[in-house]
């Protein structure tokens, strides 16, 4: 069976983050995720603070752009963070959303390219190594850790195009897969990934329950407008509808008007949702599909609220 986690929403309070991170374990959520996006907080630091306001549970950073840390920094970071909390961090990396990765200056030419020689120079300093390389992107000269980490955390790629997750396959620990994640996304994942050993695969879920099935689906409904936007396209190629979705999402003026216009059926199977029986069923279904993690992401305006309630499906 796999493990349950939530996600830190990106926009809490700082005032709330600490209470719903203490929160969340204290429910039985075996991993909590933080996510690094552009104009909100720091992946490093949202980790740092979860894990030192906690005990016990699993820290997981999804993920940190590759482009925009030197790989010495970012091994260096998730060293100090697997030393002082050993065995309760792992750590994703991947491109980073073009346009902020492009705000900033620094979206490469060969996006690939930079993100293997990141894992592999990320990979070699946390195991101890001393790091000589002359790459496209990577240039490092001797570069070593005084105190690597006695237990050195998973590295993830958080991608999604099959390119990508081929090349996850070869570099990585794992993929952390975007919401939303389906069975048929999972088995069209694990075909592009093709991994020969054991692979994590983190799957991202929009989700909300209630013993209302209409109440769980009217919440989790507001957060699926983006879905139809291109980027999202390698999530829903794979379902039976592919193009009826399509079709629907090009005749909307709006990612609200499609929102509401989806039936019901894809809104129970682009989230987890309905009551909290059919929430876990869900789940059982995303971890027989091979997700060896199920992460919520609470839907609702109050997120403390929110992750009371989805800890209904433990």
């Amino acid at each position: 069976m796999g493990r349950i986690g939530v996600m830190l929403p990106r926009d809490i309070a700082a005032g709330d983050l600490i209470g719903y991170v203490q929160q969340a374990e204290e429910l039985g959520f075996a991993e909590i995720w933080v996510v690094e996006d552009y104009g909100f907080r720091g992946g490093v630091a949202q980790a740092a603070t979860t894990l030192a306001v906690t005990t016990s549970v699993t820290v997981g950073i999804g993920i940190l752009p590759a482009a925009w840390r030197s790989p010495a920094v970012t091994a260096m970071e998730l060293a100090t963070l697997a030393e002082i909390h050993p065995g309760r961090l792992q750590a994703g990396l991947g491109h980073g959303m073009p346009d902020w990765m492009r705000q900033v200056g620094v979206w490469p030419t060969s996006p690939l390219t930079l993100l293997e020689e990141h894992f592999r120079a990320i990979r070699d300093i946390l195991a101890g190594r001393t790091v000589s390389t002359e790459g496209r992107y990577v240039r490092l000269d001797g570069v070593a850790l005084d105190h690597p980490p006695d237990v050195v955390p998973p590295l993830l790629a958080g991608v999604r195009g099959p390119r990508s997750l081929a090349l996850a396959g070869r570099v990585a620990d794992g993929s952390i897969l975007a919401e939303p994640v389906t069975p048929e996304y999972l088995a069209a994942v694990q075909e592009q990934v093709a991994s020969s050993g054991s692979h994590l695969l983190v799957a991202y879920n929009l989700a909300a329950v209630d013993d209302d099935p209409l109440a769980a689906r009217r919440v989790v409904r507001r957060g699926l407008q983006w879905i139809g936007e291109p980027d999202w396209w390698p999530h829903i190629a794979p379902l039976p509808y592919a193009e009826e979705f399509a079709q629907l999402r090009a005749g909307c003026a709006s990612g609200a008007e499609f929102a509401q216009k989806m039936p019901d059926e894809w809104v129970d199977q682009l989230s987890v949702t309905g009551t909290p029986a059919q929430g876990r069923a869900r789940i059982d279904e995303l971890f027989a599909a091979g997700a060896t993690s199920v992460v919520l992401i609470p839907a609702g305006p109050d997120s403390l609220v929110a992750l009371r309630s989805l800890a209904r499906l433990l």
